[in-house]
C-alpha cells in the first residue's frame, strides 16, 4: 500500500465465529478513536488457522459490524491472501540470521524457551520444524494510552518465539507485524490480553525496519465471576435487531456518555464520536449482567 499520513487504525478479528459483546467493545473503541481523529478504520480478517475457522464467519462478522453502523474504510484484507508477503519477511529475517529452525516439541519445553536449537542451521535434511525469531538482548518498551507503559527483556521473559509453525502455518506474531506495516497502521486498539503480543510484534517490527505503532489496550470484559468474554469460553454472539442497545451498552463499558435521549443509531454514533475520550476508558471492564442487552 502507498504511504498515507495521519491516523490509520484497524479491527482484526479471527473468523472463528460471530462477534460477541467483548469484541464489539474493542471494535467500537477503535472505530470511535479513528473517527474522532478523522482517520481511517480498516478491517482485516485474520484467517490463517483453518482448523479453528468457521464456515461463513467472515461474512457474519462483516454483517454484524454493518448492523451496528461500524463501517470500515476500503476493502477488507484477508491474511490468507498474503502468504507471499509473509514469506518475503521470513526470507529477510533469514538473510539477517535472525531466525533459526527448531525441532523441539512444545510439550517438552518450559514456559520460557531456553534456546535449545539456537545453533541449528537451515539444511535440506532438516526434520519437521518450526521457525523461531532470535530475540535480541534488549528491553522492548511500548507506551499505552490505557494501560501503563510496558517494558520487557523478551530474551529473559519469553525467549525466542515461533514465527512459523511446525505444520507450515505462519504464526500470528509475524503475520500481524507484516500486515500492520503493509496497511500503514499508525494506531492499534485491542484487548489487554494481547499486551505481550504487542511487545513481540514491536521487536519483530524493529528487526524488519518497520515504523513504530501507537498502542491502546482495552481491558478485557469479564462477567461477574471474573471470567473474560471470549469465543473460547462460549461467549454468546451479539443479538440481531438491537443495535442501539448494543452500542449504548458498549459505550457504558468504555466509560463514555450514553445519550439516552437519542433513539437513532446514526445520531447516537455521531454524538458518541464527538464526545469520545480514551481518557475515560476504565482500567478494568466488568459486565454488569449476564445479558447486557
Amino acid at each position: 500500500m502507498s504511504q498515507t499520513q495521519g491516523y490509520i487504525g484497524r479491527f482484526a478479528p479471527s473468523p472463528t465465529g460471530p462477534l460477541h459483546f467483548g469484541s464489539i467493545v474493542v471494535a467500537l473503541a477503535g472505530w470511535l478513536e479513528a473517527r474522532k481523529n478523522k482517520g481511517l478504520w480498516l478491517l482485516r480478517i485474520e484467517d490463517l488457522d483453518p482448523p479453528r475457522e468457521k464456515p461463513g464467519a467472515p461474512a457474519q462478522i462483516m454483517s454484524q459490524l454493518e448492523s451496528l453502523g461500524l463501517s470500515w474504510n476500503g476493502t477488507p484484507l484477508f491474511q490468507s491472501q498474503r502468504l507471499d508477503a509473509y514469506q518475503a519477511a521470513l526470507d529477510k529475517l533469514k538473510e539477517q540470521q535472525q531466525v533459526y529452525p527448531c525441532t523441539c516439541s512444545r510439550r517438552d519445553l518450559p514456559p520460557i524457551y531456553p534456546g535449545t536449537c539456537r545453533s541449528r542451521s537451515f539444511t535440506p535434511s532438516l526434520p519437521a520444524h518450526s521457525i523461531r525469531f532470535r530475540v535480541p538482548p534488549v528491553v522492548v518498551t511500548i507506551d499505552d494510552r490505557v494501560q501503563e507503559s510496558r517494558g520487557s527483556s523478551l530474551q529473559r521473559d519469553v525467549g525466542d518465539f515461533i514465527i512459523k509453525r511446525r505444520d507450515g502455518l505462519v504464526a500470528y506474531q509475524l503475520a500481524v507485524t507484516v500486515d500492520d506495516a503493509y496497511q500503514n497502521i499508525s494506531h492499534v486498539i485491542r484487548g489487554s490480553d494481547l499486551l505481550d503480543s504487542s511487545l513481540k510484534q514491536a521487536c519483530l517490527g524493529t528487526a524488519l525496519d518497520y515504523p513504530p505503532i501507537n498502542y491502546a489496550h482495552i481491558p478485557l470484559l469479564v462477567d461477574q465471576q471474573g471470567h473474560k468474554l471470549s469465543k473460547s469460553t462460549g461467549a454468546a454472539a451479539i443479538p440481531d435487531g438491537k443495535p442501539i442497545a448494543c452500542i449504548r451498552q458498549a459505550l457504558n463499558a468504555l466509560g463514555q456518555p450514553l445519550f439516552p435521549e437519542i433513539d437513532d443509531l446514526e445520531s447516537l454514533l455521531q454524538a458518541a464520536t464527538e464526545a469520545w475520550s480514551m481518557d475515560r476508558v476504565p482500567k478494568r471492564l466488568t459486565l454488569a449482567a449476564p445479558d447486557p442487552y
